[in-house]
Order: C-alpha cells, then sequence, then structure tokens
C-alpha cells in the first residue's frame, strides 16, 4: 500500500503540475506560480493514504453504488421542470429526508456546471482490463471458454438508441415536435466538420 501511495501522489501531481503549465485550470484558485510551487510542496509533505480491501457486503454492493455515477447523467430529465429567459428551473434536494424543492440557474451557469460532468478526450468513465479489455476481449474471452468447457456465448440482441428509448422510457424520438403527429426523415447527411462527428438534415414527413 506504501509504494501504491507513493506512485498515486506522484501520478496526480504530475498531472496537476502539468495542467497548470499548459493554462487548463481557469479556475485555478492557485493563480500566480509562487502560489502554485508553495501548493505542491504542501502536497508532497504528506503521505497520500490509498486503502483497498475486500467488500464487506460483498462486490454487488460496490457495483450497485458505483452504477449510480457511471449510468447516470449529472442533470436526469425529470429534474428539469421548465426553461425560458430567465433561467432553467429544477427540482432539487430540500432536506436529507428526500423533501424537493425547487430553484432556478441562469442558462449561462447551468451549462458550465453540467458540463464539469464532461470527460475530457481520452478520459473514458468506465475501462476494462484483462479479460474485459476492449482490444482482446472477443479472442481472449473465447479462449477462457474453451479452457473452462463452456458453451458459446448466446448472440446478443442489439438495437439502436431510438428502439431502446421507445422501450424504457416510451419516447418515440422520431416524432415530430411541431405538428406530433409526423416523423422526422433523414434526407441528407451533413459533412463532418474538423473534430466533430456528422450530422443529418431531417425533415418531417406529415402524418403517416
Amino acid at each position: 500500500m506504501h509504494a501504491l501511495s507513493r506512485v498515486f501522489r506522484g501520478k496526480v501531481l504530475d498531472a496537476l503540475r502539468c495542467a497548470s503549465l499548459a493554462g487548463e485550470l481557469p479556475l485555478d484558485p492557485a493563480d500566480t506560480a509562487l502560489a502554485r510551487q508553495t501548493r505542491l510542496k504542501e502536497l508532497m509533505r504528506h503521505d497520500w493514504v490509498v486503502y483497498a480491501k475486500t467488500p464487506l457486503a460483498g462486490p454487488e454492493v460496490v457495483l450497485d453504488y458505483l452504477s449510480r455515477y457511471t449510468h447516470r447523467v449529472a442533470v436526469s430529465n425529470e429534474r428539469i421542470v421548465s426553461m425560458d429567459a430567465k433561467g432553467v428551473r429544477l427540482r432539487v434536494r430540500a432536506d436529507a429526508h428526500g423533501g424537493k424543492r425547487t430553484t432556478v440557474i441562469d442558462g449561462e451557469t447551468f451549462i458550465a456546471r453540467f458540463l464539469q460532468h464532461v470527460l475530457p478526450p481520452g478520459f473514458k468513465r468506465i475501462r476494462h482490463y484483462g479479460l474485459l479489455s476492449a482490444a482482446t476481449k472477443t479472442d481472449r474471452l473465447a479462449r477462457a471458454r474453451e479452457a473452462l468447457a463452456m458453451p458459446a456465448a448466446n448472440a446478443q440482441a442489439r438495437e439502436d438508441a431510438a428502439a431502446f428509448i421507445k422501450r424504457v422510457a416510451g419516447i418515440e424520438v422520431s416524432c415530430c415536435p411541431h405538428c406530433r403527429l409526423g416523423h422526422w426523415l433523414t434526407i441528407e447527411a451533413l459533412p463532418a466538420a474538423t473534430g466533430r462527428r456528422h450530422a443529418d438534415a431531417v425533415q418531417c414527413r406529415g402524418p403517416p
């Protein structure tokens, strides 16, 4: 654990140092070179604690806890009450007993806070290793099944995003939000800008 603590501390502080030098921390309270150097010295003075142990309640409890963060967005749709020129009205927690209240945040602040939950390029919310590593998963899982004399995996059913949203939320995303009768139809694929994914030009084709 002591070796892991030192490695973890070094990695984090090196990333912090590089980000400061690259100007990637516009809200950094240490806004001078002397303040940043002092902060690094203070952080290096202390031993960092990296602690790991078998969960007492079992791995299922850990997965349940982590899934609340890995499979949820910053603000769910049901929390957004309304939006207008004054800002975004959100439903938030009022107390520790599950009470709710509403608050209004101006649009610029709402977007800024929401984007703080968007991972930078190159970061992964869930990264798999070993048998489940994306680069070798297909081959290694097949070899593991063969070594354990396990039957072949069942073919996994696949569905697109629109079908998934309709199944779990009852929302028909292709429905025209204006007439509520017609459905959107892709008429052209627009070329992608540099570093961005392509977009589709769509039009409402009227009632089916």
